[in-house]
Parts: C-alpha cells; sequence; structure tokens
C-alpha cells in the first residue's frame, strides 16, 4: 500500500488567480506557489491534517461549495484580532473538547475558511 507523506498542494479554481493568491499570502502568510526556482513555497510546520471527506448534504460548510479550508492557528484570538483589524471577518469562536477551538472566516471569493487552534 502507498502511504502518503503529507499534503503537497491544494489546487482549486479561482475566478482571479492572483488576487485570490495574494489575499492569501497577506492575510494568512500563505506564499504562492512558486513560478521559478528561486521562489520559495509555503512550508507548513509539523502537525495534525485531518482529510475528511463529508456527507453531501452536510451544513457544517456552505451547501454550495465543495470543499473548505482548515488551517491551523497558534492563537486563535490573536489571529482574529489581526484580521477583523484587517476588514476581515471572524465568525463566533466554538470550542470541542479535546479538540480544541475553532473560527469561520471566507476568502473574498467566498470559500469558507475553519481557523483551529488545536487543543493544548
Amino acid at each position: 500500500m502507498v502511504n502518503v507523506l503529507g499534503i503537497g498542494g491544494v489546487f482549486f479554481r479561482a475566478k482571479d488567480p492572483a488576487a485570490l493568491a495574494d489575499w492569501y499570502q497577506t492575510h494568512l502568510g500563505i506564499a504562492p506557489a512558486p513560478t521559478s526556482a528561486e521562489a520559495a513555497p509555503w512550508v507548513t510546520e509539523t502537525g495534525v491534517t485531518v482529510f475528511s471527506p463529508f456527507a453531501a448534504d452536510t451544513d457544517y460548510f456552505p451547501s454550495d461549495k465543495a470543499f473548505m479550508f482548515n488551517f491551523r492557528v497558534a492563537d486563535l484570538d490573536a489571529a482574529c484580532a489581526e484580521l477583523a483589524a484587517a476588514g476581515v471577518t471572524c465568525g463566533d469562536v466554538l470550542a470541542m473538547d479535546g479538540v480544541g477551538r475553532f473560527a469561520r472566516i471566507h476568502d473574498p471569493e467566498g470559500n469558507p475558511i475553519e481557523l483551529w487552534e488545536p487543543a493544548t
């Protein structure tokens, strides 16, 4: 059996790929895909990655979206404060015992993004 080592990339359609890549870099620190050997890719910290297909009728994220990003953050309150200062609306913070705390934002094209501060 093949044993995948991790996520190698996330590829999705966008109305304005350059503007959306810039938004992710500006607000979440995610470097755009390298276009040359000299460009540095986004390198993540070691940690949990959850891969979870959801039922087609889930209400956990909008029904008009086939996916939702979930990004780990070290300090959810600080992340939400920084995003709010930049005009990005951060939803209510929800907690799951033993799992961590979560808040929802959306990118400029309406894609749902869940910020997750894992439980320590």
